[in-house]
């Protein structure tokens, strides 16, 4: 008699039918974020700029995984338009974008000039709502779908500067905390707009997960170590798990949420 009652919950997890776009795929974060989508039956389309970064990073995939890569420049509004379309030719309607792409000018906290402040914030902020923008008329046609838009714990809390006094070449600069706040509020804009349409938007805020260039920096992990309650920084498969919730039906009745992967970083 279990049986019946234990099925609608064996697929909360399954994304086998579900075409999953994901800009900046390719990255550090970005190839565990897909993943861990392929891993539970999604079909992935990457956009990015780099198709022969794509093709090193998901090359042992390439043969078997439904993983396509989509030339597209997410600071060109054409470009977007362009890459979607092509998508929704070849590949059929989207359920879930997840907006991970990310660029950005300077570094030094008070000497950004006017062009590096405004290129930052776009490049975090204004790319997400282009792309976000864009997407819609997709969902819209599909009676609904998922954007999970990709923020920061430094969205939520300033940095320590203590941890970069030995290591300024690592400085996380403002407009980049700024614009991944916006990304969040961005978010609750937006689940609320969308929500009488079946569109959830949340969004991800990762805490410390260095590169594995940074990750050279014995001296400098160190430091990020000492100030997390778990002792250790993140590595990329503790996020995939976030996407792939927020991607299935297991969050059907989740919009507006910011999901923290942070290893306790904003808890003190």
């Amino acid at each position: 008699m279990a049986a019946p009652l234990l099925a609608p919950y064996s697929s909360l997890f399954d994304l086998s039918n579900r075409l999953i776009l994901v800009t900046g795929g390719y990255g550090h974060l970005g190839r565990a974020i897909v993943s861990g989508l392929l891993s539970h039956g999604a079909t992935v389309v990457v956009l990015g700029r780099n198709k022969s970064q794509f093709k090193e990073t998901f090359a042992a995939l390439l043969a078997t995984a439904p993983v396509h890569f989509q030339l597209c420049d997410v600071s060109s509004t054409p470009s977007v338009r362009e890459a979607l379309a092509t998508c929704r030719q070849q590949y059929g309607l989207p359920q879930v974008l997840i907006n991970n792409a990310v660029y950005s000018e300077g570094q030094q906290p008070d000497a950004l000039t006017d062009e590096q402040f405004a290129r930052g914030l776009d490049g975090s902020t204004g790319s997400v709502y282009r792309c976000l923008r864009e997407v819609l008329p997709y969902l819209r046609e599909n009676g609904g779908g998922k954007i999970i838009n990709v923020a920061s714990m430094y969205g939520m809390v300033a940095p320590d500067f203590a941890a970069y006094d030995q290591h300024p070449q690592f400085l996380n600069p403002p407009h980049y905390g700024a614009a991944k706040a916006a990304v969040i509020q961005l978010t609750k804009y937006f689940a609320s707009y969308l929500g009488p349409e079946n569109i959830q938007v949340n969004c991800v805020s990762p805490g410390a997960f260095p590169s594995e260039r940074v990750q050279k920096e014995g001296g400098f992990v160190a430091e990020l170590e000492r100030r997390s309650p778990l002792g250790r920084i993140g590595r990329p498969e503790d996020l995939a798990g976030a996407f792939v919730y927020l991607s299935a039906a297991a969050s059907d009745f989740v919009t507006g949420h910011n999901l923290v992967v942070d290893g306790g970083w904003t808890i003190r």
